[in-house]
């Protein structure tokens, strides 16, 4: 690491939330046809990074879920900062720090947020203009749910993940959430493939109240048969008071809730703590603009 005297600049690694997901199709390429609608809580991973002249990309990892992930050449951040070098044909290096707060393989884009941050990190500290849509191609490189990350504003996200829209809701943006993972890892991969390739229609997005009552995540019937301690989870979280909505994020197995008051979610936060306090919990609010 650099001289400890050099401030670093910083990056929030959002949190990235599926308020409904529906999975529509498989398409000829492999890939999943989804239809998403991601929001971003104000929390999540942080990444700090100190200029280099060397070329060298050097990667630390610490924090609670830090000793989960390897620091070698297929991290996701790694993959970042070599792919923005070749495609700028810098020589600039960094020295990187990632602060792992978010559970891994968790279902809230935890990787694909530590990527995206580190995009805009390293961009802000070589001082390069790269235009939006450079880097959304460079993001989708390295997954399907980073180019959203890199905005890591409230999309409408299809196809496999490249097809972006700017989605505000009214009365969603500000809520607050608490996300809760019950310490289970789910391979996104099985739960796809637990998947019964049923199509249950399109998802309508236009308001609050109906993303609540007719959204849906269709990996949860999948996720439940590999954990099924998601269950408990969901149904803990939707019998609080004063809960919107309690549904499951992405492949699982992390679940969450949105409330009407930070009142009623630091309620619900106590009373998980208190009946499983092996459980995970964040509480945080969605990201607005």
């Amino acid at each position: 690491m650099p001289h400890p005297d050099t401030a670093p600049l910083t990056e929030i690694a959002y949190a990235k939330v599926n308020v409904a997901l529906h999975v529509r199709a498989r398409r000829d390429d492999g890939y999943h046809a989804l239809e998403s609608l991601f929001v971003f809580a104000e929390h999540g991973d942080v990444v700090q990074g100190w200029a280099s002249e060397d070329g060298a990309i050097d990667l630390t990892i610490d924090g609670p879920f830090g000793a989960a992930l390897d620091a070698g050449a297929d991290n996701l951040v790694v993959r970042a900062a070599r792919a923005l070098q070749a495609y700028l044909g810098t020589e600039r290096g960094a020295a990187i720090r990632l602060t792992k707060y978010l559970p891994v393989a968790s279902g809230i884009g935890g990787g694909s947020a530590d990527a995206a941050a580190t995009l805009r990190l390293l961009a802000r500290l070589w001082d390069v203009r790269i235009e939006p849509q450079e880097l959304a191609g460079l993001a989708l490189d390295l997954g399907s749910d980073v180019p959203a990350c890199v905005a890591s504003l409230t999309q409408m996200v299809t196809g496999r993940g490249e097809a972006l829209a700017r989605h505000a809701v009214e009365g969603l943006e500000g809520l607050p959430m608490l996300l809760v993972n019950p310490g289970v890892g789910v391979s996104t991969a099985q739960v796809f493939a637990g998947w019964d390739r049923m199509d249950r229609g399109a998802l309508d997005a236009d308001s609050l109240d109906v993303l609540c009552a007719d959204g849906r995540n269709d990996l949860e019937a999948p996720a439940l048969a590999v954990a099924p301690v998601i269950g408990e989870v969901l149904a803990m979280l939707a019998a609080q008071e004063d809960v919107l909505l309690a549904r499951m994020s992405g492949s699982g197995a992390t679940c969450f809730a949105l409330f009407r008051s930070e009142a009623a979610m630091a309620a619900a936060a106590r009373a998980v703590a208190e009946a499983h306090d092996d459980w995970w919990t964040m509480e945080t609010r969605i990201r607005s603009a």
